[in-house]
């Protein structure tokens, strides 16, 4: 049985927990609202996990911290608007494994690692397997030999070509040698509802991305993509031991800036950030969405994005990913 938690309940109490602290002294940042762009429609993770953290960002700094969705191209639209912000700390753009994957295909005015500065990383999570109703399949296992035994026959749907979605499914038939086809849509709400009409098989995304459907018992998960247990999910195996394919994945979200923003502005944005994402009502509010805090420096958050770019450009080759 999943646990149901409210989240109109969970985003409140992270920014009131920090309220009974003092407001930190002001120097000349912040000086006007601070925008923190999510590069994909409402509804999403990216959207579901920048929110409260501007609420919490917003009690700490004693300044606005307005979310703005600005959505296209796998999030390279949002990105390329960050990137060529002032990199005066005022802008800000909640990025993801999205963001990773994305950059290793399309040409962009902006360089992924060169163009940014790495802020602090909010979470990271594995993603989930989920079938249509009434599906056939009950079990990675019975997905997996129905594809091998008919290739190319089963659709599944991603959030944007060349997103994590679309990434880690190519990954996973590189791994397990299968062939399914790739349904693209411009965002995640689309392909929800062509999987829930049946026109697709299944999804490999987030659990914050489903959980509505999940909890609602629309849709059944079948499998997740790490050995790491989903707490609202334990009785759910991983695809390694659903299938005994070495396949894993974990995704994770960050903020970043645009490339030269003061160290003392990127010092001060991650100690607020880290001190909200550790607060129990955050880490309960991630749990509820399948994700745990993982805070990390500054250096340590750009060092973990180069190697993720890195892997995923290599499965970029191998699955010959391209924007046409």
């Amino acid at each position: 049985m999943t646990t149901r938690l409210s989240r109109r309940a969970l985003l409140p109490a992270t920014a009131a927990a920090l309220l009974a602290r003092p407001a930190l002294a002001q120097g000349s940042w912040p000086n006007q609202p601070i925008r923190l762009v999510v590069p994909f429609t409402p509804g999403g993770s990216n959207d579901n996990f920048a929110r409260p953290v501007a609420e919490a960002l917003q009690v700490s700094i004693g300044r606005p911290v307005v979310v703005e969705n600005r959505p296209g191209a796998a999030g390279s639209i949002g990105a390329a608007f960050v990137a060529a912000a002032p990199a005066d700390g005022h802008t800000l753009l909640l990025a993801s494994s999205s963001f990773a994957t994305s950059s290793t295909i399309r040409r962009t005015s902006y360089d992924a690692i060169d163009s940014f500065d790495a802020i602090a990383q909010l979470c990271t999570a594995p993603m989930v397997v989920v079938t249509k109703p009434n599906s056939p399949f009950r079990t990675m296992d019975q997905l997996v030999r129905h594809a091998r035994a008919n290739p190319g026959t089963l659709l599944y749907g991603m959030a944007g070509l060349g997103g994590v979605g679309h990434f880690a499914m190519e990954a996973f038939n590189l791994a397990s040698h299968l062939q399914m086809e790739a349904i693209p849509y411009s965002g995640i709400a689309p392909a929800q509802a062509d999987l829930v009409s049946g026109r697709i098989d299944f999804l490999m995304t987030t659990l914050a991305s489903v959980r509505g459907l999940v909890e609602a018992g629309t849709v059944p998960v079948i499998a997740v993509t790490t050995s790491r247990s989903v707490p609202s999910l334990p009785e759910v195996p991983s695809i390694r031991e659903a299938t005994g394919i070495d396949f894993e994945v974990t995704v994770w979200w960050g903020i970043l800036g645009p490339h030269g923003v003061p160290a003392a502005v990127t010092n001060r944005l991650n100690a607020e950030i880290n001190k909200a994402i550790v607060a129990p009502s955050y880490g309960r509010f991630l749990a509820a969405e399948g994700a745990e805090p993982a805070p990390l420096s500054p250096d340590a958050f750009r060092t973990a994005m180069r190697e993720d770019i890195t892997r995923w450009r290599d499965v970029a080759r191998a699955a010959r990913i391209s924007v046409s």
